[in-house]
């Protein structure tokens, strides 16, 4: 049966409730999912935990649950350029806990792979580690993470079939694939969604067993920032 749904709001809204975890893919603005964001900024659940790399930037993305009061508990490497985040977490109206980057990513694998904690190196003798159990291997000292498993996760791909396979464009291989593995239930928006059987196997990069349904994204990615090379003239001096 396909994964496509028409409605996605009809399918998203019963699941939404207050106090729940959410795993958001993407990096900046690169291939955030804002047409799943929207739905869940509209249904005015709050109190929500968000897990991602960040929250986006003002008046984009996860910061339209930042604007509306909906979001209690951020996990994420860096609080980027969205001024509206730092004010929060600054006046201390949000409570972030601050995961380096490549332990967030793995905290996501395992929890999609089923593996409860794991142990790493990355923020030992730091605050990101106070509190954790740590460990000895082969002389060296480690830092205890649990995995992350979220209530749900959005993500947002270029090409979906109608089963779920995932394949992302580029830079957009991001948070994308270990978001879509680390949730209870996941949904995908995409930009091309094609007939079960046209993506060629050794090309997906998130199997549709991760994913729940599958939604047509309309609203055009935003830009982060602009940078353009100055404009040179037929002579190849730079034009004023």
């Amino acid at each position: 049966m396909s994964k496509v749904t028409q409605d996605v709001g009809e399918e998203l809204r019963p699941l939404l409730h207050d106090g729940m975890s959410i795993a958001v893919g993407g990096f900046g603005v690169c291939v955030i999912p804002q047409d799943l964001l929207r739905v869940v900024q509209q249904s005015g659940v709050k109190d929500l935990t968000i897990i991602s790399n960040n929250m986006a930037i003002d008046g984009v993305g996860l910061s339209l649950l930042l604007e509306g009061g909906q979001v209690r508990k951020v996990l994420a490497s860096y609080i980027g350029e969205n001024k509206l985040f730092m004010q929060q977490y600054l006046d201390g109206t949000i409570e972030l806990e601050f995961v380096p980057q490549g332990s967030l990513a793995e905290r996501l694998r395992a929890g999609g792979s089923g593996i409860p904690a794991f142990y790493t190196p990355t923020g030992l003798g730091t605050v990101v580690a106070e509190g954790k159990p740590t460990a000895v291997f082969g002389g060296a000292e480690y830092v205890l993470e649990h995995a992350i498993v979220a209530d749900l996760a959005l993500v947002h791909a270029h090409t979906a079939d109608e089963d779920g396979n995932l394949v992302y464009r580029l830079a957009a291989r991001n948070f994308n694939p270990v978001v879509a593995m680390a949730g209870k239930v996941t949904f995908a928006e995409a930009e091309h969604i094609v007939p079960l059987g046209d993506l060629d196997p050794d090309h997906v990069h998130t199997p549709g067993v991760f994913v729940h349904h599958v939604m047509q994204a309309v609203t055009p990615a935003p830009i982060e920032q602009r940078t353009v090379r100055p404009r040179s003239n037929s002579s190849g001096e730079v034009a004023a």
